[in-house]
């Protein structure tokens, strides 16, 4: 079978003497392990390897373009998820990490600035309104440690449930940090959704945490009920972070308080 379009970065080529390598890629369909994405025949012909546990192509999406990929993600396909986990080398997570965590903090910082009123001399403001971002940004960081330590520590507690071996948990905060993707909506939620922004931000904190729920359930192959557990832990803790915050009287504008509507 040829392939068509290709999927990110190009996943290592099956060879003769795959028999000997050691597995390092995942049946999107099965989750078992698989030595090879393909095999490279001669003149460039290329030929999907079938899964010996469920006889289906153990990765499907080494055809497909990417942004059928994409939207299969956002559909929040297990099959499209464990493509990108386990069968691409993707290692864009650390800077989608901070551009989500900037967008956040801009989107607090503008409701601060929006609820606000200061008469104070121009100089005196925009460094008032600079150290608001960055007071911000610091929050928002805080409050998805919380979240993250949340998840990390129900599983660690129900570690004997979640795997036969010893779970990845590097690979899971990877997971978790790519799967926040949906946090970069929140800067079109604001441009041009004034009238409906508490609904919109909203919808996209239910978006992300869904996300982060497949990425779980993905990462650590484990039923439903564990992953929708490991969430709600550490949305919990998140929670409790946003209430000290907020009984320390900071504005924390944060996502998981109830949005006032605001007048724009």
């Amino acid at each position: 079978m040829g392939t068509g379009g290709r999927s990110g970065p190009r996943p290592g080529k099956g060879v003769a003497g795959a028999a000997s390598a050691p597995c390092q890629y995942r049946c999107i369909e099965c989750n078992r392990e698989a030595r090879e994405l393909y095999r490279d025949y001669s003149h460039g012909v290329l030929k999907i390897t079938i899964c010996k546990s469920c006889q289906k192509p153990v990765d499907k999406y080494i055809e497909c373009d990417p942004v059928i990929i994409l939207i299969n993600a956002i559909l929040c396909k297990a099959q499209a998820y464990r493509h990108i986990l386990f069968n691409t080398k993707i290692n864009i997570h650390g800077k989608l990490c901070m551009f989500c965590l900037l967008c956040e903090a801009y989107l607090r910082w503008w409701q601060l600035q929006d609820s606000n009123q200061n008469t104070a001399p121009d100089d005196l403001i925009r460094y008032a309104k600079e150290w608001d971002f960055y007071r911000m940004f610091a929050i928002a960081s805080l409050e998805q440690t919380a979240f993250f330590i949340g998840i990390f520590t129900f599983l660690w507690v129900e570690r004997p449930m979640t795997a036969k071996k010893k779970p990845n948990f590097f690979l899971l905060l990877k997971a978790l940090l790519l799967s926040s993707y949906g946090k970069l909506l929140l800067i079109p939620a604001v441009i041009w959704e004034h009238d409906y922004t508490p609904l919109c931000l909203k919808l996209i904190k239910v978006f992300v945490l869904t996300s982060n729920f497949q990425a779980i359930r993905v990462t650590l192959n484990i039923n439903r009920k564990l992953s929708l557990l490991a969430v709600l832990s550490g949305l919990l803790l998140e929670s409790t972070m946003v209430y000290f915050f907020q009984r320390m009287e900071w504005d924390v504008g944060s996502d998981c308080a109830i949005y006032k509507s605001q007048d724009v």
